[in-house]
């Protein structure tokens, strides 16, 4: 029976996605979703992007409670929608088409979705988006890959931050690229420091040609 219900609930979430897939296909939009554990710098990556990528930007925060983040992007005059869930760890799509009529982004526009922090749910949840991104910090260890490679396997892009840590902490790079050369991954990884600033704009340039790429689908 858990087995059923479970099967249920992402089938209803399946056509929801395509509800939202479909609207913005209609509106030129581009939908990233970010994943990544707490703290492991979503809403920094988010806020560089909002800096360095071209057009229109909106943002849809995901978190359990606060405004805490939603505030933060607020102050950058980016137009914002916060979705609490109260308790669960994802996202579900029909909660992202009611926040894309609240925003109604102009024709074009990127908007992104900051997920749950949570390296399990949100990667079985379809939320309708153009690209999926994980941020993975270095400063949660080497191990991740090698922890939860299902939510490594659904994205698009791996993005390594925190980089600067790396040798303070005992940073293990070639285990945690062990890891994903097991999942065949490590092309998808570009690493960065939002706090520093390296490898910001390489990531912002290849982010630039990629959604190119994806708008000539849409």
């Amino acid at each position: 029976m858990q087995i059923k219900v479970i099967r249920d609930i992402l089938e209803k979430n399946d056509k929801s996605a395509e509800h939202v897939r479909r609207l913005c296909r209609e509106r030129g939009i581009t939908l990233i979703n970010v994943l990544g554990s707490p703290g492991a710098g979503k809403t920094s990556f988010i806020q560089s992007m909002l800096e360095h990528l071209p057009g229109k930007k909106y943002v849809i925060e995901g978190d359990i409670a606060s405004t805490i983040d939603a505030e933060k992007i607020a102050r950058m005059g980016v137009n914002v929608v916060q979705i609490n869930t109260g308790g669960a760890c994802h996202l579900i799509a029909d909660t992202i088409y009611d926040a894309l009529q609240q925003l109604t982004p102009e024709a074009g526009a990127i908007v992104f979705i900051e997920n749950i922090g949570n390296l399990v749910c949100p990667s079985s949840f379809d939320l309708g988006e153009s690209l999926r991104v994980l941020v993975s910090s270095a400063a949660e260890g080497d191990d991740k890959p090698h922890k939860y490679p299902t939510t490594f396997q659904t994205v698009d892009l791996i993005i390594l931050s925190k980089c600067d840590v790396k040798d303070v902490i005992g940073f293990n790079d070639g285990y945690y690229r062990q890891g994903l050369r097991m999942l065949d991954l490590e092309d998808k990884l570009l690493e960065v420091s939002f706090r520093t600033g390296a490898g910001e704009q390489e990531l912002a340039d290849y982010l630039t040609t990629k959604l190119a790429y994806i708008k000539k689908g849409l």
